[in-house]
C-alpha cells in the first residue's frame, strides 16, 4: 500500500487510498451507461453495403478502449480520471457518415480523427483553437450536439419519424402514422422519466439505473407480447428486440478491433488506399 500510496501521490494530494477506491466506483458507476448505450447508436446503423455491427463486438470493444485508455492515464499521468465514448462523435458517425461508407472505412476515418487531435494537444495547437473559439459559439455547439442526440433518440424510439414530405419533414409515431401510443414508445418514455428523476435527485448511477430498468421492462414485454421489430410488424421495436438468448456468461468479442479500411481520393492522381487489416501489425500503402 506504501508504494501505492507513493507512486500515485494519494496522501500527497490530500486524499486516501479508501477515498480513490470510493471515487473509482462512483465514476464507474456513473459512465457506465456507455457500455449499453454506445453499441444502442452504433449496431443500429448499417452502412452503405447494408453491413450492422454486433451488439456484443460493439460492447466488448468499447470495454476495452476505456478500459486500457484509463489504466494508461492513470499509470503515465498519475491522475485520477477515467476515458469512454463520448456521445457526440458515435451519434455523426452512424447517422451521417456510415450512410456514405462501410463501417470499416467510417473507422478509419474516426484513427484519423483521434490522431489529428492527439497531434494538436501535443504541438499546443488544440488550446490555440479552443481559445479561439468565441464562448458564445462554444455554448451554441454544445447545446446543438444535444439537441441532435436528442432528436436521434426521439426517433430511435418512435416517438418521431420522417413523412417523406417537404414540409413537415417529420411527424409524430414511428412510421409517420400520428401515433405515440405503441408499447416502445411507452417504454421510451417510461425509461426517460426514471432516469430524470434519479438524476435530478442526485442518485449515484441515476443514468444506469434508469437504463437497467427500462432494459428489464422492455425483455418482460416482449418475453411476454412478442412485439418483434418494427421492420416486421407495426408496433414493434424500432432498434434491437429487447431478448435474452445465449449464456449471460461469455467471453468478449474482440473481432472490431484494429478493422479499418480507408481510401483517400487525390486530386488529379490515382487513388491512394491504405488498409490496415485486423491481426496485422503494419498497414500497406500502395497505388490502385
Amino acid at each position: 500500500m506504501n508504494r501505492l500510496d507513493r507512486f500515485f501521490e494519494i496522501t500527497a494530494r490530500g486524499s486516501t487510498i479508501a477515498a480513490e477506491v470510493r471515487g473509482g466506483l462512483v465514476t464507474f458507476i456513473a459512465m457506465a451507461y456507455i457500455i449499453v448505450l454506445n453499441p444502442i447508436i452504433l449496431s443500429g446503423a448499417a452502412d452503405v453495403a447494408g453491413n450492422k455491427l454486433g451488439f456484443a463486438q460493439v460492447s466488448a470493444t468499447t470495454s476495452l478502449a476505456a478500459g486500457v485508455m484509463t489504466i494508461l492515464f492513470g499509470l503515465f499521468a498519475r491522475m485520477p480520471f477515467a476515458f469512454a465514448a463520448g456521445l457526440g462523435i458515435n451519434s455523426f458517425l452512424a447517422t451521417t457518415v456510415v450512410g456514405t461508407t462501410t463501417w470499416p472505412e467510417a473507422m478509419g476515418l474516426v484513427v484519423i480523427n483521434g490522431l489529428i487531435i492527439v497531434a494538436l494537444a501535443a504541438t499546443g495547437l488544440r488550446r490555440l483553437v479552443f481559445d479561439a473559439v468565441p464562448m458564445q459559439l462554444k455554448l451554441a455547439i454544445t447545446a446543438g450536439i444535444g439537441l441532435f442526440i436528442m432528436f436521434i433518440g426521439l426517433v430511435d424510439s418512435g416517438f418521431i419519424s420522417s413523412t417523406g414530405l417537404p414540409s413537415p419533414p417529420v411527424g409524430l409515431g414511428g412510421g409517420g402514422h400520428g401515433s405515440i401510443s405503441t408499447v416502445p414508445t411507452v417504454v421510451f418514455v417510461f425509461t426517460l422519466l426514471v432516469t430524470g428523476i434519479l438524476v435530478v435527485r442526485r442518485v449515484r448511477g441515476g443514468i444506469l439505473i434508469g437504463l437497467v430498468a427500462g432494459t428489464v421492462v422492455a425483455v418482460i414485454i416482449e418475453a411476454i407480447w412478442h412485439l418483434g421489430s418494427a421492420t416486421h410488424r407495426p408496433g414493434g421495436w424500432t432498434l434491437s428486440v429487447p431478448t435474452l438468448s445465449g449464456s449471460p456468461f461469455a467471453p468478449p468479442d474482440l473481432s472490431l478491433v484494429a478493422l479499418t479500411h480507408l481510401k483517400c481520393a487525390r486530386m488529379g492522381g490515382s487513388l491512394t488506399h491504405l488498409k490496415c487489416a485486423r491481426g496485422r501489425r503494419v498497414c500497406r500503402l500502395g497505388q490502385q
